[in-house]
């Protein structure tokens, strides 16, 4: 990458640019940045592209055996297809995973008594948890004959 960038600048010069920002442009706040990249990681983890593309329905039925329809919200057997509140309900568990990792990280901080820093290791562990499970569950639902 030296070599190709050193050659390139050789026979072009850069212009001698004094560039400011403009002062009506601040950094948003710190927690907003982090709101709106976890409101995108639940909405790219859902499948919102997806759903958007194929138009699939908001939850399946299935008849049972004395015939009558009954709602599913998992398409069984189906590995590259899903409904919209299977993706949601993925989405919400792989997110809850995340913030259970994010609040592991931040027990770390030295600015943290005792009891603040076992509640929050206790509920990111419990998180991490309840998400793996329940997406484990959702994987059993979802292919009934694969070996867990």
């Amino acid at each position: 990458m030296d070599f190709f960038l050193h050659s390139t600048f050789q026979f072009l010069e850069c212009p001698r640019l004094k560039l400011k920002k403009p002062s009506w442009l601040t950094l948003p706040p710190p927690m907003l940045v982090f709101t709106g990249l976890l409101a995108t990681y639940f909405l790219v983890t859902g499948g919102v592209v997806f759903d958007i593309i194929n138009g699939p329905p908001s939850v399946g039925t299935e008849t049972d055996a004395k015939g009558n329809q009954r709602p599913v919200a998992f398409m069984q057997w189906r590995i590259n297809s899903q409904y919209i509140m299977e993706g949601l309900l993925c989405s919400f568990m792989f997110t809850l995973g995340s913030i259970g990792f994010i609040m592991l990280d931040r027990v770390n901080e030295a600015k943290m008594t005792k009891i603040t820093r076992v509640i929050l290791m206790a509920v990111g562990v419990t998180c991490m948890l309840i998400s793996l499970i329940a997406t484990r569950s959702f994987m059993k639902i979802k292919l009934p004959s694969y070996p867990f």
